[in-house]
């Protein structure tokens, strides 16, 4: 039996979804091949008709279109898809960060053409296209820093002629830019079509949101910044933490303080100008995010040694030395030297450090470390020697340097951000009454919701970076060389595998932390955000979008607009799916986002869950 259809254009069935009309789209040829082309009418068997229909019922259809992360409110009811004009024109007002911005959505929604593994089974309206995107921007002249309002709406026409204009409205450029995503992420296909009849509003839930790359370790190039940066404003994230020294190398070139890099750094193709910077800032201004600038210090400074051997104490070192206990060990891992606050030519070189780098990064917020302040490296100085001989302290040697450039680092309008050590830590750490709350910040790193709490009690604003979920380096096993922990008989219990902060943080314990656990409602008014870390003993470049995304997508959505439904209940089992869809775009876009499940699990919803939904 033959069954004849007509050939002369693509096969269109009103009520099919896209992805089915696709298929009967790009199988024409196929069917034309199989049957009798006779003028207008393809002629084929009943069975191989009856087997096409077949597989169009079969067809996994997603009904859903994702966004990352989700926003706040999303309302699509009645979901559809028209086509996007090739033509697409967006109207914004000028601005120095923003008009770069709407230039470079426009040719990516025009460009990227992203194909879904499973796209929205929407149905296509055959009206006019969408011709038109209007940017309204409220507040000019609102710089790029911490609390600036990031709302915005977006209204995409469900179709007919006389809607073929999409709105954006928002308060601030920086918003604008997080609509702009929203609506970029709304378009695939090829043609270009978006998902119709969409109204957003959307807002942060909380105003720091961020990633901190450790550039001294080991060095990463600028691309490899500005790759990540732009990644991050895909996903929402406003803030790069740039832990720019340490101890293992100084690469940033301070105008005043030459010497610091050029002996510091690694060597000169591994050294951060001053233009290398502007571009950093630039490019991040450009994506909506600050750059927050970290020169740590008065610990992990052993590269300052370099240039200045006589400001620093246990340069060189063994980091712990035979026979010394843990308490007496030089550093908490090799790369010794921390600053002498008892030496007046410290203050000289690092007056300049701040000067200058306060001068090449705009951001309010100015990160000056303090963190891991090793007694024993103090303690082998014959000055601070003297110090302690004479009823001296370590906590009152940390007070000497925090008192001579806490107020320096004020004097150039910056707030101060302190790892939580410099107030925390058992052995070496200040008192409260060195630490003015309105001009400092403290980043929690330990004891995970304890230590945010003994923050944000004690009247500080806190920045969240637990190592028991922030964390990305971790899990990846130990580093150190020579180490007999390794050589174990077979059957041996192998711990956590010489890595501190195992196990390997997972995108779903990452989603799944809330950063206020535990705190009172007035309490969690002081956590401004977070941060996961990517702290660079065994990163590079060769590793770094893995190591970060999409694991860093996940706390991007859960500071964004939280980590549970309307009900209260965890979303993590559909984020699942939706972060599958998200990496497989990031990674058309350029960024090597490592997989969360097998590419079957993507392309079958739900079917790899522990348990059903």
């Amino acid at each position: 039996m033959l069954v004849s259809i007509t050939a002369k254009a693509n096969i269109k069935f009103k009520s099919l979804p896209n992805k089915v009309q696709d298929f009967i789209n790009s199988t024409t040829q196929y069917l034309t091949s199989k049957g009798k082309n006779m003028g207008n009418q393809i002629h084929m068997p009943y069975h191989i008709l009856s087997l096409f229909t077949l597989s169009l019922l079969l067809l996994p259809i997603s009904s859903s279109i994702n966004v990352w992360p989700k926003p706040r409110t999303f309302s699509w009811p009645h979901p559809h898809s028209i086509l996007v004009s090739p033509l697409l024109t967006i109207s914004s007002p000028e601005h120095k960060y923003l008009t770069p911005a709407v230039n470079r959505y426009r040719r990516q929604i025009l460009t990227e053409k992203h194909h879904h593994v499973n796209p929205p089974g929407v149905n296509p309206t055959f009206t006019p296209s969408l011709k038109a995107l209007n940017l309204t921007v409220r507040d000019l002249r609102a710089p790029l820093h911490h609390g600036v309002n990031e709302s915005y709406t977006l209204t995409v026409p469900a179709g007919g002629a006389a809607a073929s204009t999409a709105v954006i409205a928002a308060e601030t450029a920086w918003g604008a830019m997080k609509g702009l995503e929203t609506f970029s992420q709304l378009v695939w296909g090829d043609p270009i079509r978006i998902a119709a009849g969409v109204f957003v509003w959307d807002a942060p839930i909380f105003g720091h949101r961020g990633v901190l790359l450790d550039t001294s370790r080991n060095y990463y190039e600028v691309e490899d910044i500005l790759r990540t940066i732009g990644a991050m404003s895909w996903n929402k994230m406003n803030v790069f933490h740039w832990h720019i020294t340490d101890s293992q190398s100084f690469p940033i070139v301070v105008p005043s303080e030459p010497e610091l890099a050029l002996k510091g750094s690694y060597g000169e193709g591994m050294q951060y100008s001053a233009e290398d910077v502007r571009r950093v800032v630039e490019f991040g201004l450009e994506h909506g995010v600050r750059v927050l600038p970290e020169i740590d210090m008065p610990a992990h400074t052993g590269s300052w040694a370099e240039a200045y051997p006589e400001i620093v104490t246990c340069a060189h070192m063994f980091w712990w030395p035979t026979g010394y206990a843990w308490a007496d060990r030089l550093a908490s891992e090799p790369g010794t030297g921390q600053l002498n606050p008892l030496n007046s030519k410290t203050y000289e070189v690092i007056k300049n450090v701040i000067r200058d780098v306060a001068a090449m990064f705009p951001e309010p917020f100015y990160h000056a470390g303090a963190d891991e302040v090793v007694s024993g490296c103090w303690k082998a100085d014959p000055s601070i020697q003297t110090f302690l001989a004479n009823n001296g302290t370590l906590g009152q040697l940390l007070e000497i340097f925090v008192n001579s450039t806490l107020p320096y680092i004020v004097s150039h309008n910056r707030t101060v951000v302190y790892w939580e050590d410099v107030l925390l830590d058992d052995t070496v750490s200040v008192s409260a009454s060195v630490l003015p709350p309105e001009n400092t910040i403290l980043q929690t790193w330990n004891n995970g919701p304890k230590n945010t709490k003994k923050i944000v009690s004690s009247g500080y604003r806190a920045i969240v970076s637990s190592s028991d979920f922030y964390y990305l380096d971790c899990g990846q096993g130990g580093w150190l060389g020579n180490d007999s922990t390794y050589d174990q008989p077979p059957g041996t219990d192998q711990g956590d595998g010489g890595s501190w902060c195992a196990p390997f943080k997972t995108w779903q314990t990452i989603y799944n932390y809330d950063i206020t656990y535990g705190l009172s409602e007035e309490e969690a008014k002081l956590v401004l955000g977070g941060e996961v870390a990517l702290w660079s003993e065994q990163a590079d470049p060769t590793v770094l979008d893995p190591r970060i995304w999409p694991r860093a997508s996940a706390m991007a959505e859960a500071l964004w607009s939280g980590n549970r439904d309307e009900a209260g209940m965890k979303r993590y089992a559909e984020a699942t799916d939706r972060l599958n869809e998200w990496r497989q775009r990031m990674v058309s876009r350029g960024v090597r986002a490592e997989p969360i499940q097998p590419l079957w699990c993507v392309k079958n919803p739900g079917m790899c869950n522990a348990q059903p939904i």
